[in-house]
């Protein structure tokens, strides 16, 4: 009987342990979320890599940190939340292709950092976690920039993809068509982005971990 008791105590005190970790990863997940809701607000263009079109933000700094702290899939999850709750509360000037672009780039830098992250948790795994992000972001932007988001925006503005052409041309005379317009233009400025994000977050992560989670990270 005693030993049944035990059990049945150990069982309960797991249970709640678990419960207790769901609340507080979802109380995480939204905090980090609104925080990058916020910082989603203020974009800066980069006139002498891109047009203006291109803005970069900091909203990926509290993402990275969720991927640093929680895993990948969280970061993915807190990804999703910052764009639908941004949709929500600002609408949309792209038809939804420049919202689609920042989930798709924000993924691509943040949960390659945190799944190497999570194999090791150093500071020269963080470092290799966000130097692999920052590659796979400027790789996917390149690709899914000249495949879908700019003939995308294009269709939806009645735009033809030779405007990007031309609008690229004028900052970068390398540029001539949209393959050279993604190279020399959209993927150095996602890297300029990922190496701002990836050294404000070095600077900040073992800080704000602690809050997270409420010991030294």
């Amino acid at each position: 009987m005693n030993n049944t008791t035990t059990k049945a105590a150990e069982t309960a005190k797991k249970a709640g342990t678990t419960r207790n970790t769901g609340v507080r990863t979802m109380v995480q997940i939204a905090m980090l979320a609104a925080v990058a809701t916020v910082l989603m607000l203020w974009e800066v263009p980069l006139p002498f890599i891109a047009p203006s079109f291109y803005k970069m933000d900091l909203s990926e700094v509290p993402i990275m940190i969720g991927a640093f702290a929680m895993g990948p899939l969280a970061a993915a999850v807190i990804e999703l939340i910052k764009i639908l709750l941004n949709f929500v509360l600002n609408g949309t000037t792209t038809a939804g292709v420049g919202e689609l672009g920042n989930f798709i780039m924000g993924c691509a830098l943040v949960m390659p950092a945190g799944f190497i992250y999570k194999q090791a948790k150093t500071k020269k795994h963080a470092i290799i976690g966000m130097v692999t992000g920052i590659v796979c972001m400027a790789v996917a932007s390149a690709l899914v920039n000249g495949l879908l988001l700019l003939p995308a925006y294009g269709k939806a503005f009645g735009m033809p993809v030779d405007t990007f052409v031309e609008m690229g041309a004028a900052i970068i005379p390398a540029i001539h068509s949209l393959t050279t317009f993604c190279l020399f233009s959209v993927a150095p400025f996602n890297i300029i982005k990922g190496i701002v994000v990836s050294l404000i977050t070095l600077v900040l992560y073992k800080h704000i971990s602690r809050l997270l989670k409420g010991s030294q990270a």
